[in-house]
């Protein structure tokens, strides 16, 4: 559906002040949408053509109470596709218009040119439309409630696949040697000439020892920890070819959703950052600067104890610009401890453009936090650790001091802010048991959603299955056979 005619001229405009910027990105194609039909495609994840599942009904029921009780609006939806599909809001004034259209232009650009977008499926409404078609079939032929009940198991474990997975090579590259030679522990030989001198007996025994280890790693299934718990779900449990085909079509969307959750911060900073260019240097007519500084300000306004994405995203933007500019980096500038020096610091580099092009092409959001979030950008946007007081019953801060703030805030970015979970072992105490383990990096996991975890795995692994983890700092394994949940303690050194 073609854009009415005012709202199409003022997509021409922001299109030639986007490109005026160097902005890269797909064509853009915009829908002019009702409230009820907003809400419709954002509950399906922006996509319409999507697979049914009671699921997306929930979210409607959830988005069209929040709009009818003005607790949520949204503005725009965009989708990483080429070409890139994006949706007004059909009450929006003019201004909020060109707004999104100038967020949207800049999401485009990051999803074209994000090295973490760069393995994606860039038709995936296509891929979805595919999906549904094969949900569909199987719906008849199997019944609906049946095929629902699977893929609510499937949901609840979507979250246990390997996010870097399209750029790193998990798996060891296989020889040629037939499995029985492979899988024998190999011995060692020395010749007798000067045997006890070049080969004593203690340093044969250790390295015995250490091929016997090897060998016995070798015959470990799977060899080496899995972290796509899915695929090894999809590879090895005893599944129907049904089964298989929706379960590999939750991980594919997983996947495909899955650099948006890691770049959530860098994609709606950079997105902020060019629509407040593109609005108050070339697109605002001075009737429309107070709706704007509305609209902006609520975007970018943050409560206390919440991460506010587009606020920190676009500061840090903004920050690491004017730093490249005035040559406020380096180590010479890091071992000034001049403050009056620092304050005056100006190199005239000219270089905070050149930069954040380079950063969006190449960070996530771990990395550029990581890299680029200072001290002294962390004390003037009073950026605090805070925790909420019961007796208070409020948010208060428990820290100021910035490695700690920047510590717990990587935290809550690592792997989406979701636990990290390995398959060790498919054939735990050789029972074909499924045994996973949890890499506890600090915080315990919670309790009840490791339990029904375990029991939606059960459900597709169809033997028992059992959990390592480390809670109150103490080791225990959880289990599940089908019928019952089971604790043991262990200790923490025998699932390190």
């Amino acid at each position: 559906m073609s854009l009415p005619r005012e709202l199409a001229e003022l997509q021409k405009q922001i299109l030639g002040y986007a490109r005026s910027y160097n902005l890269d990105f797909y064509e853009v194609i915009f829908e002019l949408l009702d409230y009820r039909k907003m809400n419709e495609v954002a509950s399906y994840g922006g996509f319409p053509c999507r697979y049914p599942h009671w699921r997306f009904g929930m979210e409607y029921e959830h988005m069209k109470k929040g709009y009818a009780y003005g607790l949520q609006k949204i503005y725009e939806m965009v989708i990483n596709n080429d070409p890139c599909y994006a949706y007004l809001l059909e009450c929006n004034q003019l201004v909020d218009q060109k707004i999104v259209m100038a967020h949207v232009y800049a999401h485009s650009d990051f999803f074209k040119n994000n090295m973490w977008f760069s393995h994606t499926n860039r038709k995936m409404v296509d891929e979805m439309a595919n999906h549904a078609t094969h949900v569909r079939r199987h719906i008849d032929r199997y019944g609906l409630e049946v095929v629902e009940d699977f893929i609510d198991l499937c949901l609840s474990l979507e979250d246990l696949i390997d996010i870097h997975a399209p750029f790193i090579r998990r798996e060891p590259k296989r020889g040629f040697a037939k499995s029985d030679e492979r899988l024998a522990p190999k011995k060692l030989r020395s010749k007798d000439y000067m045997n006890d001198y070049i080969n004593p007996p203690e340093f044969l025994e250790q390295q015995q020892q250490r091929l016997d280890e090897d060998a016995r790693k070798s015959r470990c299934f799977p060899e080496e920890p899995v972290k796509d718990v899915l695929r090894f779900l999809t590879d090895h449990a005893p599944l129907e070819d049904w089964q298989q085909n929706i379960l590999s079509i939750i991980r594919e969307e997983a996947y495909y959703y899955a650099p948006q959750g890691q770049t959530k911060i860098m994609n709606e900073g950079w997105a902020t950052y060019w629509h407040s260019k593109i609005m108050t240097e070339r697109a605002l007519c001075d009737a429309e600067i107070i709706d704007y500084a509305d609209h902006h300000s609520g975007t970018v306004a943050t409560q206390p104890g919440r991460l506010n994405p587009y606020k920190l995203g676009l500061e840090l933007f903004k920050d690491i610009e004017e730093r490249w500019n005035t040559g406020r980096f380096g180590s010479e500038y890091d071992s000034c401890d001049d403050l009056k020096r620092k304050l005056a610091w100006n190199r005239n580099l000219d270089q905070g453009r050149e930069k954040i092009f380079e950063i969006r092409r190449f960070h996530n959001d771990v990395t550029f936090i990581d890299e680029f979030l200072t001290e002294e950008f962390a004390a003037r946007h009073k950026l605090f650790t805070y925790a909420y007081n019961r007796k208070s019953g409020a948010y208060q801060i428990t820290n100021r001091g910035f490695l700690e703030i920047k510590r717990r805030l990587l935290q809550q970015l690592t792997n989406l802010g979701r636990p990290i979970i390995h398959v060790r072992d498919g054939n735990y105490e050789n029972r074909g048991e499924l045994l996973l383990k949890h890499l506890h990096e600090g915080v315990d996991l919670r309790d009840d959603y490791a339990r029904a975890t375990l029991q939606n795995l059960q459900k597709l692994w169809k033997r028992p299955v059992h959990l390592e983890t480390v809670a109150e700092e103490k080791g225990k394994i959880l289990s599940f056979n089908g019928k019952e949940l089971s604790e043991a303690e262990v200790s923490v050194e025998s699932i390190a």
